[in-house]
């Protein structure tokens, strides 16, 4: 009986001991990215503010009223330019982590899903910076007499987690299209399920956009929905299921 539960106990410290090391190479790509962010902070940072001095212009300016403030700010900037300098290291880790439980036919999507992966990430990113100005415009013009000169903390924080949801949004694709390579889901069932797809996107799209504001919200549910809809032609063309 000893032995039965030492050998089930084998697997599960195997995972975990896997699944740590994916872990600390993730930090290690994350770390080494942020290193070479931190050589092209400044221009990082100007990028990050563009957004703002494009709404505000002259009649407002960030603020840094703590000592520790701009420094914080530093490491954000660092932090986040290297998260999307290692997103090729850090898609590949995760589905290495997940490739030994994959049949060979299922690996053989290993290269495409990550290279969609990381073009859908950038590229999500990207959107959301053409979306951001507006978000500010709304956000910073709701009482006209305030004057907007915002913590350069707060903006950067609210920057960086803008951009990331737009990124991470962009993936669902993907996931959508493995769980279909999976078996979990085949093109009948997203056919069914375009109402319910709808419904999820607006909802999700509420929930990242800042403002609520119709055309903003059209702006980011169109591709989200485009995208399922590519997706499911995706799954019944190439992968006949």
């Amino acid at each position: 009986m000893t032995d039965v539960v030492a050998d089930d106990r084998q697997p599960i410290l195997s995972h975990l001991e896997e699944f740590r090391w994916r872990i600390v190479k993730i930090a290690g790509a994350i770390f080494v990215g942020a290193l070479v962010a931190l050589l092209f902070a400044n221009q990082i940072r100007l990028i990050l503010e563009a957004p703002y001095e494009q709404v505000c212009g002259d009649s407002c300016q960030l603020q840094s009223l703590t000592a520790t403030e701009q420094f914080s700010v530093l490491m954000k900037v660092a932090i986040f330019g290297g998260f999307i300098l290692a997103s090729p290291v850090v898609l590949y880790q995760i589905w290495a982590f997940i490739n030994p439980a994959l049949t060979s036919r299922e690996r053989r999507w290993a290269v495409p899903i990550i290279s969609a992966c990381v073009v859908l990430f950038t590229g999500g990113i990207a959107f959301g910076y053409w979306i951001l100005p507006r978000g500010l415009e709304f956000l910073l013009d709701i009482f006209p007499d305030v004057e907007s000169n915002l913590r350069i903390g707060e903006y950067f924080s609210f920057t960086v987690r803008f951009l990331l949801a737009f990124g991470g949004s962009f993936l669902y694709p993907v996931f959508l299209f493995a769980a279909a390579a999976a078996g979990v889901v085949t093109s009948a069932q997203l056919a069914r399920g375009r109402r319910w797809a709808i419904l999820i996107i607006v909802i999700v799209a509420a929930a990242i956009t800042p403002t609520g504001d119709a055309l903003t919200l059209t702006l980011l549910s169109v591709p989200l929905y485009l995208f399922y809809e590519v997706t499911y032609w995706l799954v019944r063309l190439l992968l006949r299921k």
